[in-house]
């Protein structure tokens, strides 16, 4: 198969494929998707539908996926509509598509009560980048809280934007409020996350489609900076080693999210490449 092709970003099996692709790939059967909508907080995509198969992503609540197939053992094989990653989610994380969303998490994260009040016990919490549905408005304490579509619960007002709402300005910025955050393989929440997950959502949340994985936004996004670390850096150069990426915070500092350190750090880049090795390429956007 073509690197075009790649089945992590095209929902194609010897047995079943999307019927998009048809005439393009060999397959047993073609099927028309199915449109859906993540209504877990977050949810594991994994490469095989098995409890311990290893997780390649998350979706974020809100997110649409197309789905392919459903299993009898609780598995649907779905395609996200932001990323086009492909993989086995929980069907128990998905629902319909409508209402469609009205607002997004602005904050790192914020929780969900069953009602308009913070001394309520939290029933769930909801992630940066996540979409909602809400309905009314209520002020409780002189907190204003937005109540979800369905009644579901309630949510801190001054936590989330219109889906209409500008993106953020700096991507740079939005990465450095993940400082901190345990490193999660596979992990794209503000609970955990991995190199290209910090690289992704910062890039989102900015107004920025950005691939999933390291390889794809290595020759995805941006253009290559000739001379690489050696060259003039700027704030926001993305420095690719295979297999991982860091964000400069400035000519000098790399935030990262770390198998090293576990964690988002700012660390200084001649550090990272004492440990790490020489990078393979240095993009701008």
């Amino acid at each position: 198969m073509s690197e075009a092709l790649h089945p992590r970003l095209h929902a194609v099996r010897p047995d079943l494929a999307d019927s998009r692709l048809e005439g393009q790939v060999a397959a047993a059967r073609f099927v028309a998707p199915t449109p859906r909508r993540v209504i877990g907080a977050s949810a594991a995509l994994k490469r095989d539908p098995r409890p311990d198969a290893a997780v390649d992503t998350e979706l974020l609540r809100g997110e649409a996926v197309a789905v392919f197939e459903e299993t009898p053992e609780g598995w649907s094989w779905v395609q996200n509509a932001v990323d086009g990653y492909v993989g086995y989610v929980s069907s128990d994380a998905l629902g319909g598509v409508d209402p469609a969303p009205t607002h997004r998490v602005a904050a790192l994260r914020t929780f969900v009560y069953p009602g308009p009040d913070m001394k309520l016990p939290a029933t769930a919490w909801l992630s940066l980048g996540s979409a909602i549905t809400l309905g009314g408005e209520v002020e409780t304490r002189g907190t204003s809280f937005r109540l979800l579509a369905g009644g579901e619960g309630a949510v801190v007002a001054r936590h989330l934007v219109s889906v209409d709402a500008p993106a953020e300005p700096d991507f740079v910025a939005v990465a450095e409020r993940f400082r901190e955050t345990p490193y999660l393989w596979g992990g794209r929440t503000s609970l955990g996350l991995d190199c290209s997950g910090l690289v992704q959502l910062a890039l989102m949340t900015a107004g920025k489609a950005c691939p999933r994985d390291t390889d794809m936004q290595e020759t995805g996004i941006g253009r290559l900076v000739e001379g690489g670390v050696e060259a003039s850096l700027e704030r926001g150069d993305l420095i690719f080693w295979p297999g991982h990426v860091g964000i400069l915070r400035d000519p000098d500092t790399m935030l990262h999210a770390s198998g090293h350190h576990m964690q988002v750090v700012a660390e200084p880049l001649g550090e990272a490449i004492a440990r790490i090795g020489a990078p393979r390429s240095v993009r701008r956007l």
